[in-house]
């Protein structure tokens, strides 16, 4: 499992990656509003506490997650311009 610092366009942001069991990674990059994050985290939590949400899936890493789409998005997420099949860099701007 990693934590680590990534940079898109200039904007720097929270990163973690990590093998939770076989052929199952959890991702997620957090920014200074809001946060993307794989299909293993909940989004109805993230609905109930308002947080700037999205989930982008079918990924292992970091860099993945860099190049998919938005398939979910929160109610706040929404608000912030996130909309689903936005890419997930685009979407960063947002969070």
């Amino acid at each position: 499992m990693q934590l680590k610092e990534i940079t898109v366009n200039g904007k720097t942001y929270q990163a973690f990656e990590g093998e939770i069991a076989p052929e199952s990674s959890l991702v997620f990059i957090k920014g200074t509003k809001g946060f993307i994050m794989c299909g293993y985290l909940n989004m109805e939590t993230a609905e109930k506490k308002g947080n700037i949400a999205a989930i982008a899936t079918g990924i292992k890493s970091v860099n993945d997650m860099l190049n998919t789409k938005i398939v979910s998005a929160s109610s706040a997420a929404q608000k912030a311009g996130i909309t689903v099949g936005m890419p997930v860099k685009e979407a960063l701007e947002c969070i």
